[in-house]
């Protein structure tokens, strides 16, 4: 029981001594010692995986035997979910643990572009054998191209002079910015509006109507009415809870990190009031591992918030991923927060119907709560009347590649990408024409700069192959092709599959092999994106093929 909400059996609780090889007394000590007085629930498996890792750098099997005695769980159990997470080093008996120290170097698209396979090479041997060096997949920081992240502290525009003074030092720690914290964020009128609601100066259908009325919709990439979403979820028989997606994983996307180091407390009013006006019992914020900067901000806040509430809160409860991409789509991320591999559910039922714990869920990606204060205080003509080209509302679009000003520009709906490059981005960088842009991340496809007027917003790019998702913007210059770009995205999606469906975990790998000829086989490659499309469990698998067939549509001499 906690908060109100009792969670239902899983694997493993309520069971005797569970079988498996002997546990290391000194090793369940350790692990008592770490835990201290937590509770020993299964939803809580991959937050005390995190505290062994961050203790001594990696999970001996000792300690993974001694963690599933003290849990009650198998120790299979506890092994299958260490080993499906990137951040989680298992270390088999015998076996050899990790140097002390890792640096992490994104390979990803516009790291790619900036150069991260020369740093990656260079750091190699300039840090020797007691650092370790590995390659990592987007770690959110895209505008910052090439990133290398020193143990959690991320380095921007990194080269090896920057890189090997903090790996010397062991400055492994992400440092923190000046943000609007709890105190001035009260005091410019924060949490204002969330008292109004639990003091019963507003209603709940009002809300609604506002939000509704706004055209604000979900802002992670499904782009659902959240108004509807409200109402929907409001209409489920309770307990309802909400949980809040910033995993936000997708190559090409940092919106959400952006936001956070600035004003953390402008999505937690919007997710009290989304609490209050679906009537939620607990509030679950799944923030991705990669983002250390803003986890100390939140727990720091929250803490804040808990101790001198403006209103009755709701339980919150911050979870901590462990580098899994597929943990962006909602049931997989439903799936990590009740403790377990981040495997997408099938569909129906909906999470909406049944989501975490067993119980109907909204789900909401943080930016779209961060416009539900303003939305309230402005009303939803403000939002709505923003747009061009036929289009309502805000975007933020995450920018990266080859323009002069990347990072989150804040634009109206429907702007076209060459408006976005001119009007917010400073023009291309010196030397480089316009040749070709992503408009939605990896999974977005990938269109050629002839084609740089279309609107971008939902449901704009549909009939080309494409779409916004999240508005991750990545821009390719004629010292790119589209054709290794789409590579480099492929490679992405075969590392990160979760390997539950055939046709993603084959597919992806399938096709990027086919990709590496310079002279492609479409029709192969077409009956690869087919199976994946068509029968692939989640967005993943379904939109991997999307690079592939941009590239046979609108960059065909680059592979015939």
């Amino acid at each position: 029981m906690e908060g109100g909400i009792v969670r239902k059996k899983g694997g493993g609780e309520g069971r005797g001594k569970p079988k498996g090889r002997p546990v290391d007394s000194g090793a369940l000590a350790e692990v008592q010692a770490l835990l201290a007085d937590e509770p020993r629930r299964r939803d809580l498996l991959i937050e005390h995986l995190h505290k062994i890792q961050d203790r001594y750098g990696y999970l001996s099997a000792a300690h993974v035997a001694a963690l599933a005695r003290e849990m009650k769980l198998s120790q299979t159990e506890v092994y299958e979910v260490a080993t499906f997470y990137h951040h989680f080093d298992v270390v088999k008996e015998g076996g050899t643990p990790p140097p002390p120290l890792t640096v992490r170097v994104c390979d990803s698209l516009s790291c790619e572009l900036s150069g991260a396979g020369e740093l990656m090479a260079g750091l190699k041997r300039a840090l020797g054998t007691g650092v370790r060096v590995i390659p990592a997949p987007c770690v959110g920081r895209c505008e910052q191209a090439p990133v290398a992240v020193v143990g959690q502290n991320p380095v921007a525009q990194a080269t090896v002079e920057k890189v090997k003074p903090l790996a010397a030092a062991g400055k492994n720690k992400c440092p923190v910015s000046r943000y609007v914290a709890y105190p001035e964020y009260r005091k410019k009128g924060g949490y204002r509006i969330a008292a109004e609601c639990l003091a019963g100066k507003r209603d709940a259908e009002s809300i609604i109507k506002t939000m509704e009325d706004s055209g604000l919709r979900g802002l992670g990439g499904a782009g659902f009415p959240s108004g509807r979403k409200w109402r929907l979820v409001r209409n489920e028989k309770a307990p309802r809870l909400l949980a809040i997606n910033i995993d936000e994983g997708e190559p090409g996307t940092f919106k959400d990190r952006f936001y956070i180091e600035r004003d953390p407390h402008r999505f937690l009013e919007g997710a009290i009031i989304a609490a209050w006006t679906v009537q939620i019992s607990e509030v679950y914020i799944y923030l991705r591992d990669e983002y250390a900067g803003c986890r100390e901000i939140l727990e720091r806040e929250i803490k804040e918030l808990q101790a001198d509430p403006p209103c009755a809160l709701p339980p919150i409860f911050l979870r901590r991923g462990a580098g899994a991409y597929i943990c962006g789509e909602e049931s997989a991320m439903i799936e990590s927060i009740e403790g377990k591999r981040g495997m997408p559910r099938l569909r129906p039922p909906y999470v909406a119907q049944v989501g975490l714990f067993g119980y109907p869920t909204l789900e909401h990606n943080m930016e779209t709560l961060h416009w539900v204060r303003e939305i309230l205080e402005r009303g939803p003509e403000w939002f709505s009347s923003h747009g061009r080209n036929g289009r309502k509302g805000l975007r933020s679009f995450s920018v990266s590649g080859r323009v002069k000003k990347p990072g989150v520009h804040l634009a109206p709906a429907g702007i076209t990408v060459k408006e976005l490059i001119e009007e917010y981005c400073g023009g291309m960088q010196p030397g480089h024409a316009f040749y070709a842009y992503l408009p939605g991340g990896a999974s977005g496809g990938i269109l050629p700069a002839s084609m740089g007027n279309i609107p971008l917003d939902f449901d704009t790019l549909n009939q080309y192959g494409c779409f916004i998702g999240s508005a991750a913007i990545i821009i390719l210059s004629d010292q790119d092709k589209a054709a290794a770009a789409a590579r480099n995205l492929m490679k992405f999606f075969a590392e990160e599959s979760c390997g539950q469906c055939t046709p993603c975990r084959v597919g992806t790998a399938k096709a990027l092999k086919l990709m590496e000829a310079p002279r492609w086989n479409h029709g192969l490659l077409e009956e690869l994106s087919v199976a994946m499309a068509d029968a692939s469990i989640c967005g993943l698998g379904q939109a991997a093929p999307n690079p592939i067939r941009c590239v046979v549509k609108y960059f065909p001499q680059e592979v015939e």
